[in-house]
């Protein structure tokens, strides 16, 4: 999963993955028009725009990035309707070629995590008929509950290629309450990243990269340059582009010397840009391309 990430990274010239979190603020008019005709004003109309939405977004700029991350609790709110538009997404995305995190931040232990894991990253078993349900190619989990909350999720990482991004130091204001607590004289975030390195110290790619790899807010650019020492060889995934206020200045000290190391999402920067510019709502698929170009050419600046 990791070398195919890295090389639509190099391909593109574009370590952008665009966040699909849409919300029914996010659709345009004319798209909620014509789901709401077909289903109501009813969650499976809500999960229709969501699809139809995500459509076009993804016909935008499935040329311009290698990932996209769609964000499983904007689509689970509506219920079942909701989760089959959130796996409708990521098989439409693999058809265009993109490279799918699956923005989900599990974290539970022993068969409860297995079963997690068995649907998001490896196969569910039905009296000896196997099948794959969400198919993404890595998901994000939450290492709280400690090394057993993990290991079914590495486990299925090397039978079926897939990867992992772990949550280190999230990009919301208030992380520190947890994240910066002293632990024998060292930062939690930073006892998380060594355990991380660790844990993906088996499945370094051809490309020199883990499967394993971290979620790292570009909201603390401090902090991600200390994790970025401790974790030479593991890929992070930066939130808090954008939107959230961080800049290409900021986030720089997430990548490594060769360029790589890192892909950054946004989100409603990008698929709600018709907003905030001079396009229509029906030309909300251009402004998140334009977009798209733009915080590739930010990006382009620090690297």
């Amino acid at each position: 999963m990791i070398d195919a990430l890295i090389k639509g990274i190099q391909q593109k010239s574009n370590p952008t993955v665009v966040g699909l979190d849409p919300r029914l603020s996010f659709i345009p008019t004319f798209i909620k028009e014509e789901a709401f005709g077909k289903f109501g004003k009813t969650p499976k109309g809500a999960a229709e725009a969501f699809y139809q939405f995500n459509k076009g977004i993804i016909d935008a700029v499935h040329d311009l990035v290698p990932a996209v991350k769609p964000q499983v609790a904007m689509y689970e709110q509506y219920g079942a309707v909701g989760i089959g538009a959130y796996i409708n997404t990521i098989e439409y995305a693999k058809e265009k070629g993109l490279v799918i995190i699956g923005d989900i931040k599990r974290g539970d232990i022993a068969t409860t995590a297995e079963a997690y894991s068995d649907g998001h990253l490896g196969e569910v078993d039905i009296e000896d008929e196997k099948y794959m349900v969400y198919d993404e190619d890595s998901i994000t989990i939450n290492p709280y509950l400690g090394y057993d909350s993990v290991e079914p999720y590495i486990s299925n990482c090397k039978k079926f290629n897939r990867g992992l991004f772990i949550l280190v130091k999230t990009s919301n204001p208030n992380s520190g309450e947890i994240q910066d607590l002293e632990v024998e004289g060292e930062k939690l975030y930073k006892r998380v990243g060594r355990l991380v390195n660790k844990w993906g110290s088996e499945l370094i790619g051809e490309s020199g990269y883990s499967q394993i790899g971290a979620v790292v807010g570009a909201t603390h650019s401090a902090q991600a340059e200390e994790l970025r020492e401790i974790m030479p060889n593991n890929y992070f995934l930066v939130p808090g582009y954008g939107a959230q206020g961080a800049k290409a200045k900021d986030l720089k000290v997430c990548f490594n010397k060769d360029g790589l190391g890192a892909i950054v999402n946004s989100s409603r920067g990008i698929i709600a840009a018709y907003k905030n510019s001079n396009y229509t709502e029906r030309q909300y698929a251009e402004a998140a391309r334009e977009a798209v170009i733009e915080m590739q050419r930010d990006l382009k600046s620090v690297l």
